[in-house]
Formats: C-alpha cells, structure tokens, sequence
C-alpha cells in the first residue's frame, strides 16, 4: 500500500498532484506548525506573461499555530477579488469555460477554517481528473503527537499499514533508507520529468499553480501529465 504525506497547498502546482495520484492513501498533513510565506494559502497565476501570486487572506495567522487552527479572514473581498483576477487572466485560454466554474466553486466555498476549505479544493480538482487516491486528514489519525520529523512520518505510515512511502524529490536529504526499512517500508522519491505546454505567448512560465495546468490542456493531457514522473530509489532495496 503506497503511501504519500504533505502539508495542505492552496491550489498547487503539477507535482503536488503527481504525488497525490501516484499513492493510495494521502495523508494532508494539517496539524503542523503553520509556515508563513509559504504555499499553505498562495500560489501563483499567469498575469500578462508573468508569475504572480495571489492568496487566501488568513486571520490571526501565527506560526505557533497549527495549520488547522488557522482560519480565513472572512471580512475581506477576496472571493470577488480572486475571481475577478482569475477571470480576466484566462479568459482567453482554451479551457477557461470548463475550468472556471470549477474554480468558482473552490472560492465560494463557505468554509472558515483553512484546512477545510483546501479539502474541498482537492476534492473538486480530483474529480475532475479522475483521481481516486484516499485523502486522509493527519490530524485524524491516533497518533503519537509528541514524536518530530521522519520517526512521525514513520508512525503515520505504520498506522496505515504502509509498504511504500512516496515524497517528492526535494525531501530526500530528510529522510533515511534505513530507518524505513526497519519497519518494512519501501521508501521512494518522487521527480517531476519538466513538463512544458503552450500557454499565450512568450516565454513558458513553469510550476505555477494547477489552475494554469487545467485552463490551457485538455483533462486528458493532464492525465497524462500526472504520469510524467520518475521514481528514485535505494537499489538495493527490496521493493517490488
């Protein structure tokens, strides 16, 4: 059983998605420490050619909080806001009248707690690719709370009877082969191959969020897409 944990993003990029559907079970790892400045509530958008952010307003946002504690600041307009640049940014691309009710639907959602709402984002964005794997909330999960860093992860993947663990390629100075094998677990990396496609014009901006990927490719392009991808690991080790 092939397992895949990360911190929730907000709309995230081709990777994110890449390792979400390589596994069975993805555990949204929700009850960690918030990092401001990160991917947790922004990402970034194709705006006349180039990289831009743009973001959840969060309230009260701490990095002594949980992710899970932190909530989104109800009383700014950035549903309209948000929309409204979205709209004027893909209005032209070729799969904007599929793809934008779906992102509506995202934002509208009437969700304050910040995990949550990302949730539904992943649900939304799954459906529409196919992508069945299993989404499991950390936070959900009897665990021991008291252990830090890859001897969690470990507990997480024994909990869930894990034969395989599956993390993205930039994580491997961060975790050992050898402790994963103790406990019988295959531990794999996983490396995006660079996927390029045709977006308006100009030079092709990379790694932007998926709502770029689906407004410019067909769903089955993106399906594709998802598959292009390469698994690094430790050759000796027993894993079928």
């Amino acid at each position: 059983m092939k397992t895949g944990i990360m911190q929730p993003y907000f709309v995230p990029y081709l990777g994110y998605w890449q390792l979400m559907n390589a596994v069975d079970k993805y555990v949204i790892y929700d009850d960690v420490n918030f990092i401001r400045k990160g991917w947790v509530n922004r990402n970034r958008i194709l705006i006349n050619g180039e990289a831009k952010y743009f973001r959840v307003p969060l309230a009260q946002e701490s990095q002594n909080k949980k992710i899970n504690e932190i909530e989104i600041a109800t009383d700014t307009p950035f549903l309209d806001k948000n929309l409204r640049t979205i709209e004027l940014a893909y209005k032209k691309a070729p799969y904007f009248e599929a793809v934008f009710p779906l992102i509506k639907q995202i934002l509208i959602y009437e969700e304050k707690n910040l995990v949550l709402f990302i949730l539904n984002s992943f649900r939304i964005i799954c459906k529409y690719l196919d992508i069945t794997t299993e989404l499991i909330l950390s936070s959900t999960l009897n665990k021991d709370n008291s252990l830090k860093g890859e001897q969690k992860i470990l507990s997480i993947c024994s909990l869930l009877d894990a034969t395989e663990y599956y993390n993205a390629a930039g994580g491997q100075y961060l975790y050992s082969y050898r402790n994963f094998e103790e406990r019988g677990i295959c531990l794999k990396f996983l490396q995006a191959e660079a996927i390029a496609y045709k977006q308006f014009s100009g030079k092709f901006q990379a790694n932007l969020s998926i709502i770029d990927v689906m407004m410019f490719n067909e769903k089955e392009k993106i399906k594709r897409f998802l598959q292009e991808f390469t698994l690094i690991s430790k050759p000796e080790q027993n894993c079928r």
